[in-house]
Order: C-alpha cells, then structure tokens, then sequence
C-alpha cells in the first residue's frame, strides 16, 4: 500500500505554495489602484470610459502560487463597448491604438517604470523588493439584441496583434465549475477544493527549477491538463496528485497539444515544445516518488522522496507522525518533560 503522505504535502501546501487571502490582498489592491489611476488618466485625455474592470487568469482562478523572487503577477482586464472605442473621423480604432490608449493614461510620475505596451496587454512593473506586474489586457465588447426575444449577448474581443474573440470571464467560469464538479471540499470562494490544489502543486512542480523557466507549458495549460485527468482521491493529496501526473505523461505521449477550455484554438499548438519537456520532466522525476510504493517506505524515505521532487528542502524537516504519537502517548500518562528548560505537562 502507498505510504499515506497526504498530511505532510497538505502542510506543504500552505507553507510553500498556496498564496493566502493576506498575500493575495497587497496584489489586488495594486490592480485596484490602477483601475483608478487608468478611470482618471482616460477623463484626463479625452478617451471613452471603460464598463468594467476584472481580474482573471492564477488570481481569479485562485491558483497563484508563492514565488521566491517576490516576481507576482495580475491580469486586471479592461473592458470598453465597441461603439465608443472610435477615432476622431469616425472609424474603429486598431487594437495596437487601444493599448497605446490605455498605456498614455497609465503613465505616472511615481512609477520608477512606465508603463508599456506588450503584444497583449499593458504592464505596469513595479522596483523589488515587491516587484510585482500588473497586466492590463484591454477589451471590446460587442452587445448584440435579439430582434424577436429581446435577449442581449455578449461577445468579447481582445486587442492583441488585431482583434481577436477572447473572453478571460468564461475561463474562470469554467475552471470554478471544474473545481465544484471534482472535489467534495470546495468552498464558495474557489481556494478550497483537492482540484484546485492539485492544479497549485503542478504549477509548483513545473517552477520549481529555474532553468525549466520559459522551457516547460505554463499555468492556463497546466490547469487544463490537470482538469482532462483530474480523478478526486478523498483526503489523499498525495495519491491524486501522483494519478494526475501520470494521466498527464502517458496523455502527452501521443497528444501533445492542448485545447482551450472554452474556445475554439489551443493554449499550446500541435507539437508543442513546451509540451514535449514537461513529458520529459514527468518521466524524470515522477520515478522519485516509486519509493512511496515500496512495502518497506520510511517516513524519512518519504520525505526525501518529495523534498527531490520538488527540490525543496521542506518535507525533510517534517517530524515523523508516529514518533509524534508515541510523545503524545507518553506526556499523556508520564512526569512532565523538560524542554528547553521549561517544564511541558
């Protein structure tokens, strides 16, 4: 039988990777300062007033993880209807002229950066020790009214190399539903559920070499791979999340694109290479953990099993359970211990 792990990779969960309300709160609140200084910046120059604002992508989703550099980011898109994003004569305006509009009115003197304009959005770096980015992706939205039911829809478009049909509301959407449809222990925010903290803990695999950056798929694709394979295993984290990478190795064998989860496009293309190095990773490290397996699995054989999964130097620190039971059995009918020269009934 597998040794039960799911106690030590659940604290290490908390300590290591998930990204608390605490945390999450000084990153919102930089997002939510720019949709003021953006509001301020638009009235400033004459420009449309957005509908909307909001925050998608590991944020919204809740799958930010901790970083060690300090380097985290936000999407905080901006949403304007299309009939008021117009030039002066009259004509719709590119997507390449919307960032450049949102950029101008971003632009502050008590940024050490500017703002600029990526091929996606508009980022807003901020100096270290907190250097966090804000990417601003901006929007059209095209509202259309039935003639005879009178039902409006919604169509979303992102200025990107041109515009083109995107919508960051319906991922959330879906990756939510994802999570309320595959775990048991989910909550109404979305930072509870075994999905989503299988989905942190293979983002936290795949960050967790630096060299592997840039090299290996990143978060959107993980999180839908993870949702293809995804197999609730209750109360063992440990089991479900070693099941999914598995599912994730063999599915990438002959399938090594990725599909996006409500459009009709792929996160990564067919013959991906980032695809194909997180396969290669998988059959690299997945063996580690084979030792959880073996009959004859120590606590500390477990333990260093997932500190060089992760290259982590966490699980090793961990006091073994039984060990734990035994001093709990002894203080329990036993005189008082001294520890650290203080006296512990």
């Amino acid at each position: 039988m597998t040794r039960d792990t799911n106690e030590q990779l659940r604290r290490f969960h908390g300590d290591r990777v998930w990204m608390d309300a605490m945390g999450r709160r000084d990153i919102y609140g930089k997002a939510k300062s720019n949709r003021n200084r953006l509001r301020n910046g638009l009235a400033r120059d004459g420009k449309p007033t957005p509908v909307g604002s909001a925050t998608q992508g590991s944020y919204a989703m809740r799958t930010m993880i901790q970083n060690d550099d300090g380097d985290y980011d936000v999407d905080d898109g901006v949403y304007f209807a299309k009939e008021d994003l117009v030039s002066p004569n009259g004509g719709v305006i590119s997507a390449l002229a919307a960032r450049q509009m949102v950029c101008d009115a971003l632009q502050d003197r008590r940024f050490s950066e500017k703002p600029e304009v990526r091929n996606n959005c508009v980022r807003i770096q901020y100096a270290k020790p907190n250097s966090y980015h804000v990417d601003v992706p901006i929007y059209r939205r095209n509202r259309t009214k039935h003639p005879y039911t009178g039902v409006i829809t919604d169509k979303y478009e992102l200025a990107s190399a041109d515009w083109k049909e995107s919508d960051a509301l319906n991922v959330t959407k879906w990756f939510k539903k994802r999570n309320e449809e595959t775990s048991g222990d989910t909550s109404r925010d979305g930072d509870k559920g075994q999905f989503v903290r299988v989905v942190r803990l293979v983002k936290a695999f795949a960050r967790s070499r630096p060299h592997w950056s840039g090299k290996i798929a990143g978060g959107f694709a993980l999180s839908r791979l993870v949702s293809d394979h995804f197999v609730e295993s209750v109360d063992r984290d440990d089991v479900a999340l070693r099941n999914v990478l598995r599912a994730i190795q063999d599915r990438l064998a002959w399938k090594d694109w990725v599909a996006h989860p409500t459009l009709n496009e792929n996160i990564l293309p067919v013959g991906s290479a980032k695809a194909k190095f997180l396969r290669k990773k998988l059959g690299d490290k997945l063996p580690l953990l084979d030792v959880l397996d073996a009959p004859n699995c120590t606590h500390e054989l477990a333990m260093k099993a997932w500190d060089k999964f992760f290259l982590s130097d966490w699980f090793t620190n961990q006091p073994d359970p039984d060990d734990e039971d035994e001093l709990d059995s002894k203080t329990t009918r036993g005189p008082t211990i001294k520890v650290g020269g203080q006296g512990y009934a």
